[in-house]
C-alpha cells in the first residue's frame, strides 16, 4: 500500500483540523483529494509529507512510518505545494540541478536533462524561474518534485490559477505520471478531477464523506436520479408531471426531456406506457449522470468557506 492513514487527528488549539480520518491509497492510482476552503486537505497533505506532524493517529508511506521513518519518507514522496515555492532567481537548470543535489543524486545532468522532457521544458530551461508564466513555474514545480522519482507524488492544487490551454497540458501530464506511480491531488476543479482521476476522497470539516470512484460518488447525496428521453411528437411537462414518481421534467431541443425520480421510484415503465397511450414512439430513454460538482456540494452542504 503506497498510503495507509490510520485514524489521524490534527487539532490546533480547540480546533480540530482532521478528526479520526482513515483511507489507503494503493499503487499506480491517482486519487483526487476534494474539499471546501478549510475542510482539512491541506494539513492531511503536509501531515503525508513529514511537515507536520498529528496530534494522534498513525500514517505511513510505501511502508515507512511518519513519525519513526520521516527521512525515508521524504526519499519516497514528491511534493508540489499549493504555493509552489521556487528560487525566481535561479535559471531552470540551475535549479533542477540543486535540487538534485540536495537528494545527492548520481548522474545529476542526466536525470536534470530527463525531467526537462519529460514536464515539457526544453524551450525554457536556459530562462530565471522568474521570467516564466505561471503553467511553466507549475511544470519547474512537478520537475523538482520528480527530481529524486519518488513513488509517489502528492500535489496540492497543482493547476490553480493555470489558463485552459496550460490546464489542459498540466493534466495530462498528471495523467501520464499516474500510470507509473501513486498520485494524491487536491483540486477544486471538478471537470479536472473526472478526467485524470480513478478515485475520489471528499473532506468535510475534518471528516471523510466520500470515497469511491467517481462514477460511484456521483450516485451519492440526495439520491435523486434522472433519465433522458425523446419522443417523436409533442408532449407537456404537465403530462409527465402527472406519472407516478417525477419529481420534475425539464424540456430540451425538440421533444427531448429531462425527468427526475427518487431512486426508488423506476419511472421507465411508466414512461414506456406514457407514449403507448399517447400513440408516440420513444425515440431514446437513457440515464443522465449528475455531475460530480452537484454531489460534492450536497456532500458538503453544511461547510462554509474561510
Amino acid at each position: 500500500m503506497s498510503i495507509s492513514v490510520r485514524h489521524i487527528t490534527k487539532q490546533f488549539g480547540a480546533q480540530k483540523a482532521l478528526d479520526d480520518v482513515s483511507f489507503e491509497i494503493g499503487g499506480s492510482e491517482v486519487v483526487g483529494f476534494l474539499g471546501p476552503n478549510g475542510a482539512g486537505k491541506s494539513t492531511m497533505m503536509r501531515i503525508l509529507t513529514c511537515f507536520l506532524p498529528p496530534t494522534s493517529g498513525d500514517a505511513s508511506v510505501c511502508g515507512f512510518d511518519i513519525r519513526e521513518a520521516s527521512m525515508d519518507v521524504r526519499r519516497n514522496v514528491g511534493y508540489l505545494p499549493e504555493h509552489n515555492p521556487l528560487y525566481t532567481d535561479l535559471y531552470v537548470r540551475e535549479y533542477l540541478e540543486f535540487t538534485a543535489g540536495m537528494y545527492k543524486m548520481k548522474s545529476i545532468a542526466t536525470r536534470v536533462k530527463e525531467m526537462i522532457g519529460t514536464v515539457g521544458l526544453e524551450r525554457e530551461q536556459h530562462k530565471k524561474i522568474g521570467a516564466l508564466s505561471k503553467g511553466y513555474r507549475q511544470r519547474v514545480g512537478l520537475a523538482q518534485a520528480m527530481i529524486h522519482d519518488p513513488k509517489v507524488l502528492i500535489l496540492d492544487e497543482p493547476t490553480s490559477g493555470l489558463d485552459p490551454n496550460q490546464l489542459e497540458e498540466i493534466r495530462g501530464l498528471i495523467k501520464r505520471i499516474g500510470q507509473e506511480r501513486t498520485v494524491m491531488l487536491s483540486t477544486h476543479i471538478m471537470q479536472e478531477v473526472e478526467a485524470i482521476c480513478s478515485r475520489v476522497i471528499i473532506i468535510d470539516r475534518g471528516h471523510i464523506v466520500a470515497d469511491d470512484n467517481a462514477k460511484h460518488i456521483r450516485r451519492l447525496g440526495d439520491q435523486q436520479q434522472a433519465v433522458l428521453v425523446e419522443f417523436d411528437g409533442r408532449v407537456t411537462g404537465e403530462e409527465l408531471l402527472a406519472l407516478p414518481g417525477v419529481e420534475n421534467a425539464l424540456r430540451g431541443d425538440g421533444h427531448t426531456w429531462t425527468i427526475t425520480f427518487r431512486e426508488e421510484n423506476d419511472i421507465r415503465p411508466a414512461v414506456f406506457q406514457f407514449a403507448v397511450d399517447k400513440g408516440l414512439t420513444v425515440l431514446t430513454l437513457q440515464r443522465a449522470e449528475r455531475d460530480l460538482e452537484a454531489v460534492f456540494k450536497e456532500l458538503t452542504a453544511s461547510s462554509v468557506s474561510t
